[in-house]
């Protein structure tokens, strides 16, 4: 399953730092938990997507070995 590996490119490293830096040095504690909130709230909802397209996937993987049996 090798396209389940993560190979980020340079940039993409590079923004997830600053974006992280930004939320270090955030002081607004209001600020802090509306972005928890969404972040817990994104995080269940792309946990949950990405468990319905594996299973997606695992279905059509089953399919294409029946047919080439």
């Amino acid at each position: 399953m090798h396209w389940m590996i993560i190979d980020p490119s340079l940039e993409q490293k590079l923004n997830l730092e600053c974006t992280c830096r930004r939320v270090a040095e955030e002081t607004n504690v209001d600020h802090l938990q509306s972005l928890c909130i969404a972040l817990v709230k994104q995080n269940w909802h792309q946990g949950i997507l990405l468990k319905q397209a594996v299973e997606h996937i695992a279905h059509l993987d089953a399919l294409d070995l029946e047919s080439a049996a």
